[in-house]
């Protein structure tokens, strides 16, 4: 079984409790549809685990199959200079469809963003360095596809439609 060879640090996005029993880590890319249809997934877990539950995002872009990933992984980044992080996260996969440059513009306006300051920082080398730090990780802890989960520094292979992901996180609480 592979683990995560990266643990969750400052530099991740984290929501929910940080002292949760239960680590969710996630690799995703904000243009593959695997992720789309996890998303809503991953939001409704969080919702029935509360506080038993601490979910991170780490960007695992597929550039040769996904043509806008990586852009869109860089705005999550931008947005989250202006803490905007998780706002940004959830607007690319409620609209997987349209992840153009032109369109994550008007996504930063829409979430009332600075868009000169994002524009700027989406030019910023750091961002790029932080999606790359993101994607190596995955690599060093055996991600092969999108999306790929680690609950607990444990890669989770079963299913994670929501019944028997559901049931197998709860399963983890005591």
């Amino acid at each position: 079984m592979s683990k995560l060879r990266t643990a969750v640090n400052s530099q991740d996005h984290i929501q929910g409790n940080v002292n949760a029993p239960i680590e969710l880590v996630e690799y995703g890319d904000y243009q593959c549809p695997h992720c789309g249809h996890a998303y809503p997934i991953v939001k409704s877990i969080q919702k029935k685990m509360g506080n038993k539950l601490k979910f991170v995002f780490r960007n695992f872009p597929l550039a040769e199959i996904h043509p806008n990933a990586v852009n869109a992984a860089v705005a999550s980044e931008a947005a989250a200079m202006q803490n905007k992080f998780w706002e940004m996260h959830d607007h690319l996969f409620e609209f997987q469809s349209r992840l153009d440059d032109e369109s994550l513009i008007k996504y930063a306006a829409q979430l009332k963003l600075n868009v000169e300051q994002f524009e700027n920082d989406f030019e910023k080398p750091e961002l790029i360095k932080k999606v790359d730090a993101d994607f190596e990780s995955g690599v060093r802890s055996g991600v092969n596809g999108t999306p790929s989960f680690f609950i607990n520094g444990e890669k989770y292979n079963d299913s994670w439609e929501e019944e028997p992901f559901l049931n197998y996180l709860k399963s983890l609480v005591k």
